[in-house]
């Protein structure tokens, strides 16, 4: 069993110049083991959410750069070699081209529900069948009602043959997506594969997540894929399997986009 991280967050770092809803945390683990997490806040009462699909399959700052987009993060996963979103994929309500994840999983693998200015995370089958707004299907579901989840229910190790590995087995590094109590909506990076960036479980994710503050979350493309754009900059360090780093990250098939309302 992986060890279990510690629910505080010690060694709060300061808020980035102009970047005040964003913030990097040293986060210590069970074993002394350190890594780096990166947490945006955004106030859902003044941040629309949008899932998006790209045209071409970029590394998220370039994207973001091209399109005029200061705030995103990586998406859900995909299928080599094509790069074909993982997962079932909506926007205005209407089905993007995707690969399903294979039955019986998909019917129960967590979520993003966008419609208008509600935000849902749940399970797959806790949400509507044709929903109106945008859908990002990924997983597994972290936190509900404010608890880690732990475990592997949605199938992740028995369907890990639709991924390049096991997603649930070791640390990497990771990007989640959260909601709050008090209507925050937490994105959140951490780094990985590196001598002093460890990287995080899935239940250590879990874990982290809940100590922030998620009321729900789920995890979303993580290793080399793991994105996060804020003030128009990639701020965490994409790292290949053998730790080298990906300078502007890897190419991504979808992506979150949080704009000001």
């Amino acid at each position: 069993m992986a060890p279990r991280a510690t629910a505080r967050l010690p060694q709060l770092l300061a808020p980035l110049p102009k970047l005040r809803h964003l913030r990097r945390e040293r986060l210590r683990l069970g074993d002394g083991a350190r890594t780096t997490l990166y947490v945006a806040r955004y106030d859902l009462r003044r941040t629309e959410v949008r899932v998006v699909r790209l045209p071409r399959p970029q590394p998220l700052e370039a994207f973001c750069h091209a399109r005029g987009f200061d705030e995103a993060m990586v998406g859900g996963f995909y299928e080599r070699p094509d790069l074909t979103p993982l997962g079932e994929l909506r926007t205005g309500g209407v089905a993007r081209r995707h690969v399903p994840f294979a039955a019986p999983h998909g019917a129960v693998r967590a979520a993003l529900s966008v419609d208008g200015g509600r935000v849902a995370i749940a399970r797959r089958d806790d949400l509507p069948a044709h929903p109106a707004g945008d859908l990002l299907q990924a997983g597994p579901l972290l936190v509900r009602g404010g608890a880690p989840v732990l475990g592997d229910d949605e199938g992740f190790s028995a369907g890990s043959h639709q991924f390049d590995s096991d997603i649930t087995a070791g640390r990497y590094p990771r990007a989640a997506i959260g909601v709050t109590r008090r209507g925050e909506l937490l994105a959140v990076a951490c780094d990985g594969r590196a001598d002093d960036e460890a990287g995080l479980s899935m239940a250590e994710l879990a874990e982290a997540m809940a100590a922030l503050g998620a009321v729900q979350a789920m995890n979303l493309d993580g290793g080399g894929s793991t994105s996060l754009i804020c003030g128009g900059r990639l701020r965490n360090v994409p790292r290949e399997s053998h730790g080298v780093a990906l300078s502007g990250g890897r190419a991504v098939a979808t992506a979150i986009v949080f704009r000001r309302r």
